[in-house]
């Protein structure tokens, strides 16, 4: 019995070595697992990365379209005129007070 044990790891290896193939192909598997739950975890990653840039987008088309109309609204003529008129004391010249000048 004592020499049954002491031989025992070297009954496994033999054992081990018999079915090399079966050893190969359960590493095999088990890298290929490792591999689909890392693929899976970048992928979910990038999914959430990717939906967070579209409400992202989304915010700034508002924003943008936002500041058009308020360009919009700020450079209507009669707003402008206004403004020239009462802020600045400005007036329209006589026609007799307009000068032409003509670049050659």
């Amino acid at each position: 019995m004592g020499q049954s044990s002491l031989n025992l790891p070297r009954i496994v290896l033999h054992d081990i070595w018999q079915h090399k193939w079966v050893l190969l192909l359960s590493i095999i598997v088990m890298i290929n697992a490792v591999a689909v739950v890392y693929t899976s975890h970048v992928s979910r990653k990038l999914t959430s990365q990717w939906d967070q840039l579209l409400q992202q987008q989304d915010s700034l088309d508002i924003e943008w379209r936002n500041l058009l109309l308020e360009e919009q609204s700020q450079s209507e003529h009669s707003r402008v005129t206004r403004i020239a008129t009462k802020e600045l004391n400005m007036s329209r010249p006589l026609p007799k007070e307009e000068v032409i000048i003509r670049a050659q």
